[in-house]
This record gives C-alpha cells, structure tokens and sequence, in this order.
C-alpha cells in the first residue's frame, strides 16, 4: 500500500467513525473495527519493512 491509498483508508475510516458515532448504528461499528483492523494491519507491515530495514523510531 503506498501513502496514497493509506490516506484514503484512513479517512474512509474517520468517515465511518464519525457515522457510527452519529446514529450508533450497529452496522457502522462494524464497518469501524474492519477498517481499524486494516488501518492497523497496514500499519504493523511498515512497522515490520523499518525493522527489517534498521530503521527507528
């Protein structure tokens, strides 16, 4: 994933949030915690590419 669509992942995500969080709809929670989980997936990949690649924080 490059910065690009992890920019629009995020902000789908924050789109989502923001409509669970106005009707707290089950389906929009839903929707949330699938789209953290892949924030969160994305994250720990690039986490993971740095410290194969020595890099700190």
């Amino acid at each position: 994933m490059n910065a690009r669509q992890f920019f629009e992942l995020v902000a789908k995500m924050r789109q989502v949030q923001r409509e669970y969080f106005k009707t707290r709809k089950k389906d929009w929670l839903i929707a949330s915690k699938q789209f953290e989980r892949e924030v969160d997936e994305e994250i720990r990949r690039v986490e993971n590419l740095e410290a194969q690649k020595g890099v700190s924080k």
